[in-house]
């Protein structure tokens, strides 16, 4: 696969990233089985044959059993670690997190405190059985945040060899630059939700001084804002859950959205048939075509689909053909 350098900061990855959100198998307490064991080395075995170099993870995923079970990955795979980039992100707290000093519970918070981020990046660390973190996000936005506290543990956490750099998911323009405004660290990355079925990110433009209801949007500045300041922007869930490329889709869609999910599959398949690449590809390839351009954290823990992903890499999608899948995914024509 190619190599590619990201705007800021001495980064050099894959354009396409693996995700290990599900490696670990399930989101309870339950522990790491033989059989969770098998199928993530499985799964790892194939992002790595397929020349994949960044791997991103979060505290949270399978309430930290994603970080653990890759951690005993790379010390089954001496020498791996030198050869990749580890992200990890934090800021989510699950409400049965201890909280002796709440008598009232506590319910999903976000946490960008000093103190949170800290102890988070800690037990990434430990979990993952590393010294240092190359890319830190910070998870959700914060309506608590004090942009203060952040810079403190950035500036920490760099000086005691424990991240190399940092960035944010989901964050609007003015969420980056109200962190920015203080941060000695520069923001290297930004994960947001891009997917055919949800593109609104890449597309929102199209929509700037028009009065018909159906072509408004809500703003998504993150992308002007990233490619101005050089954001590195990221795709999470580029294949909408599969259901771009085979999967059955869920019995609580509209059937407008089952209507126009079907034709941008269809779509897909003729395509994916005359490039002579799978639909993966075309899906992940109308993505890595924005000159922003944003990176796919590909999710999934089938060995097949990982492999059917890496032609996304050199896939040629045309401008024809980006507009005509935007304007199928979403079921209108353009302004």
């Amino acid at each position: 696969m190619k190599e590619y350098q990201w705007p800021r900061g001495d980064i050099h990855t894959t354009r396409l990233i693996y995700g290990c959100m599900m490696i670990g198998g399930t989101w309870d307490e339950s522990p790491i089985t033989d059989d969770v064991r098998r199928t993530a080395f499985a799964t790892l075995d194939a992002a790595v044959e397929a020349g994949i170099t960044i791997f991103d993870h979060a505290d949270i995923y399978c309430r930290g059993k994603s970080e653990t079970v890759f951690g005993e990955y790379l010390r089954e795979h001496p020498g791996l670690r030198d050869k990749i980039v580890l992200q990890s992100k934090c800021g989510i707290r699950f409400p049965e997190e201890p909280n002796d000093e709440y008598p009232y519970g506590a319910t999903v918070r976000y946490d960008y405190s000093y103190d949170h981020i800290m102890r988070s990046v800690d037990g990434i660390l430990a979990r993952l059985g590393v010294d240092t973190l190359d890319i830190l996000l910070l998870h959700r936005p914060d309506s608590l945040v004090e942009p203060e506290e952040v810079a403190r543990a950035f500036d920490r956490l760099k000086s005691d060899g424990k991240v190399g750099a940092f960035g944010v998911s989901n964050h609007s323009a003015a969420q980056m630059a109200l962190l920015e405004s203080v941060l000695d660290q520069p923001l290297v990355a930004n994960q947001m939700q891009v997917s055919l079925m949800h593109p609104d990110m890449l597309v929102y433009g199209t929509a700037v001084n028009q009065r018909r209801p159906e072509h408004v949007m809500r703003p998504a500045d993150s992308l002007e804002y990233c490619r101005q300041h050089g954001v590195q922007l990221q795709a999470w869930s580029p294949l909408a859950k599969g259901y771009l490329t085979g999967r059955e889709f869920p019995k609580n869609w509209s059937d407008d959205d089952k209507a126009r999910a079907t034709k941008a599959s269809s779509l897909v398949e003729r395509m994916a048939g005359d490039h002579g690449v799978s639909r993966e590809a075309i899906a992940l390839g109308w993505i890595l075509r924005h000159p922003a351009p944003v990176l796919p954290v590909v999710g999934t823990t089938d060995p097949g689909r990982i492999a059917a992903s890496v032609a996304a890499d050199t896939v040629e999608i045309s401008r024809e053909e980006w507009y005509l899948l935007v304007e199928t995914a979403r079921g209108m024509s353009m302004p």
